[in-house]
């Protein structure tokens, strides 16, 4: 029964070529059809020859290529799925599986599928950064850095496997080390993305000077990824450079006029121009987004000070110094206003106040 199937699939498929053509010679026209691009032809043949070898596992993994090269993603994790039951410890196939579900966006099976990989060849570097980058996306950034660390020393000259290196530690506590890998990364391929990482990581550092000329190279490089215009306004404004900062801000609004932190640090750098009519509008935007910022709320109360509203902005300083009691310019400018709204008593106890939380920040040292 089954030889007279067969039989009759060999028929269909010679009638249809013109020709009696062996499952042999019809695999290795698929894989030339599918090495000139040919991905459709490849397909049908592919198929046409598992229909009578069913388990041909070159067929299935070169037909689950060309059908994730078609965007045929289910359908080639289906063919690399047979290929793993007719031949488990093959490691490219495991690669191939993990691909195709990084592309669907199935971390979880795409990890699993890259540490099979890797197990089967550990010393492979490109298997090693996709097991890397899929470990610190999957909150393990310490398995990465334990994984790609005994092969910096052989690959330090690849890009891709600094910068993945220099991720997983930025994400598993080890900030400045991960930050000086992505320069190195981001230095070699001139990447905009990798420059944003560094200067991202050393602005919270609180490397402003480096994290200035990073976030920079990223600017010249590409201004219009999502963030990058703040984060090199950040970094300018930190740097003691408010002229350079406003521009940066100004444009990060074009590209995102909800952006709470350009909204915010704007408003902050025209009223320390003493640009008040601009200043509010940015402060109450900022305010706006993010009604319990106690910087918004904060800037917004000397913006309020310095305009005469001294009531308003009292009220505004005496729940920030409620939610955090040790924050001392809130108290400085308290004490200020109470005297000028004749409460002389409150001002000399917020005197007292700023008196006290001095002397604590002088003997911890520089931080609010």
């Amino acid at each position: 029964m089954l030889a007279g199937l067969v039989s009759l699939v060999m028929l269909f498929f010679g009638g249809m070529f013109g020709q009696n053509i062996s499952p042999d010679q019809l695999l290795s026209r698929a894989i030339e059809e599918q090495q000139k691009g040919d991905f459709a032809a490849a397909i049908r043949d592919y198929q046409a020859v598992l229909a009578v070898r069913p388990e041909t596992l070159a067929a299935h993994v070169n037909l689950g290529a060309a059908l994730a090269h078609t965007g045929q993603v289910d359908a080639a994790i289906a063919q690399y799925q047979v290929a793993l039951r007719l031949a488990p410890q093959l490691g490219s196939v495991h690669l191939d599986l993990g691909l195709a579900y990084a592309r669907k966006g199935d971390l979880p099976d795409a990890l699993e599928q890259y540490a099979a990989a890797h197990r089967d060849s550990p010393r492979e570097v490109r298997i090693a950064i996709l097991l890397g980058d899929a470990q610190t996306r999957a909150g393990k950034a310490a398995d990465a850095i334990a994984m790609l660390t005994p092969l910096e020393p052989a690959n330090g000259a690849n890009p891709d496997f600094e910068y993945a290196l220099g991720e997983a530690l930025i994400r598993g506590g080890h900030p400045r080390d991960g930050a000086t890998r992505v320069e190195k990364s981001a230095a070699m391929t001139k990447s905009a993305d990798a420059w944003m990482l560094a200067g991202s990581t050393l602005l919270d550092l609180n490397e402003f000077a480096q994290a200035r000329r990073d976030l920079d190279n990223a600017m010249h490089l590409d201004p219009s990824l999502p963030g990058l215009c703040t984060l090199d306004g950040t970094a300018r404004d930190k740097d003691g450079d408010a002229k350079a900062a406003e521009p940066a801000f100004r444009e990060a609004l074009k590209q995102n006029p909800n952006d709470f932190d350009a909204n915010l640090y704007l408003g902050a750098i025209l009223y320390q121009q003493r640009n008040m009519e601009e200043a509010k509008k940015y402060l109450d935007e900022a305010l706006e987004l993010k009604p319990d910022s106690t910087m918004a709320r904060y800037e917004s109360a000397m913006w309020k000070s310095t305009s005469g509203d001294y009531q308003a902005a009292v009220e505004q300083l005496e729940k920030l110094v409620t939610d955090d009691p040790q924050w001392l310019e809130p108290h400085v400018e308290l004490a200020t206003l109470y005297y000028k709204l004749h409460r002389s008593a409150d001002g000399a106890r917020e005197r007292q106040i700023v008196e006290r939380l001095t002397a604590q920040q002088q003997q911890q040292g520089p931080g609010k």
